[in-house]
This record gives structure tokens, C-alpha cells and sequence, in this order.
């Protein structure tokens, strides 16, 4: 089917998900007959979603410059997650995002100096306040993927009867970030399930490599791939 109105070069989480569900026989309700009211729609609930975030990050920028002196450790730590929370929110939302993630990096950094001067010689605390950090670099690489935003998502748009045939059609890099969100038990049942909906389809030969990669690093993480 032609659309006259263009996909987005940089979506949100709503025109991924249908565009990944467009003819697509994998999914359990793939999309056939679409038009451009269906493609707007998913582009207009992007764009409300992406207001409504940077109305909340005005908010937390706001908290942030008006920490007073002194201020009781809790409000500290309160911000500094809701910081790594809209960082997380902002990796799966439409346009250029690398604006508000900087300006998240800059204030979690203004945020982590006060929670460090507070365990200033404390060996364990400081320690622990490295590994935090380590954590939360490893943690904005995986979300250079949309995916993984995608999954992480409480309100996640991909049902469980979705996630095999969405993590076939993702990019090896992208898969690779995905698959590590999953523990031996959901990646074996997740390997499972893809071997269900691609045995005896044809045409499926780009999914087929994606599910060798799940088999091979579901074998790294210690658990079976056994038929």
C-alpha cells in the first residue's frame, strides 16, 4: 500500500511498533490494511509523548538548580533516579534525543559530585558510588538501541506474544543489546518460541540468522538450546 504521508527518519516507540507489524506474517496481528490516517496517528501520540517529556525535564532541570545547601540526602537520591529514569524515557521517544541526554549526563554528573562529597573517605561508599557509575555508562550504551527503551518501558507498546517476531527483525547489534536484558530462563523460552514461528516458513532467511544469534548467546549465558 502507498502512503503519501512519510515515515519518520527518527521515530517514536508508536511508528516503530507499526511499522514493524506492516505485512509482516511473523507478528501475531500484523498489519495489513493501513493508510496515512493509521500512520499519523502513531506519529501524533509520538509527538504528544515527546511534549509531555520535555515539560517533565523542564521539571527536574528546575529541581536540580534549586537544590539548596545542605540538602537532606533523599532528595539527592530521589533526583538522581528520576534523572536516569527520563534518561531511559528520552532513548525511546521520536527526533534527535542526544540534546536531552546530554543535558541529563551534565546535571547526573552535578548530582553525583554531592553524593560523593558526602562519602568523601568513605572507601565502601565510594566504591560502590564507581561501580553505580560503571552500571550507568553500560546502561545509556544498551539504550543507544530504541529497542531496548522499547522493552524497558512499564507501558511497553510489544505484548509477550510480540516480543520473539519484534527481536527477529531487529539488527544483530541492536539484538545483541536486547538479549541482554533477559535472564537463562527467558532467553531459553524466548528461543523456543522463535523456533516455533519460523519452522517451516519460507522467506524467513534474515530471522533464521537472528535466531543463531539468539541460540549462540543464550549457549554464553549458560543455558540450553537443545530442539
Amino acid at each position: 500500500m502507498t502512503l503519501k504521508i512519510p515515515f519518520s527518519q527518527l521515530p517514536g516507540r508508536h511508528e516503530r511498533h507499526f511499522r514493524r507489524k506492516i505485512q509482516n506474517s511473523l507478528f501475531p496481528r500484523p498489519v495489513e490494511q493501513y493508510g496515512d490516517s493509521d500512520l499519523l496517528e502513531a506519529q501524533r501520540l509520538d509527538h504528544g509523548e515527546l511534549v509531555q517529556f520535555i515539560s517533565h525535564l523542564h521539571g527536574l532541570v528546575t529541581r536540580a538548580v534549586s537544590l539548596p545547601p545542605n540538602v537532606p540526602s533523599e532528595q539527592i537520591l530521589s533526583l538522581k533516579e528520576d534523572l536516569d529514569m527520563a534518561y531511559e524515557t528520552s532513548s525511546g521517544l521520536a527526533d534527535d534525543q542526544s540534546g536531552n541526554h546530554s543535558a541529563i549526563r551534565e546535571l547526573t554528573v552535578v548530582i553525583m559530585k554531592t553524593v560523593r562529597s558526602g562519602a568523601d573517605g568513605d572507601r565502601l561508599a565510594e566504591s560502590e558510588l564507581e561501580a553505580e557509575e560503571q552500571a550507568r555508562a553500560a546502561h545509556y550504551a544498551l539504550l543507544e538501541y530504541p529497542i531496548v527503551a522499547d522493552l524497558l518501558r512499564p507501558d511497553t507498546l510489544i505484548g509477550a506474544d510480540e516480543l520473539a517476531a519484534t527481536l527477529l527483525g531487529e539488527t544483530p547489534e541492536a539484538l545483541a543489546a536486547a538479549l541482554s536484558l533477559f535472564d537463562a530462563v527467558q532467553l531459553s523460552e524466548l528461543v523456543s518460541e522463535s523456533r516455533m514461528l519460523l519452522n517451516g516458513r519460507a522467506g524467513t532467511e534474515t530471522a533464521q540468522d537472528r535466531l543463531a544469534q539468539m541460540e549462540d548467546y543464550l549457549m554464553e549465558a549458560g543455558g540450553s538450546s537443545v530442539n
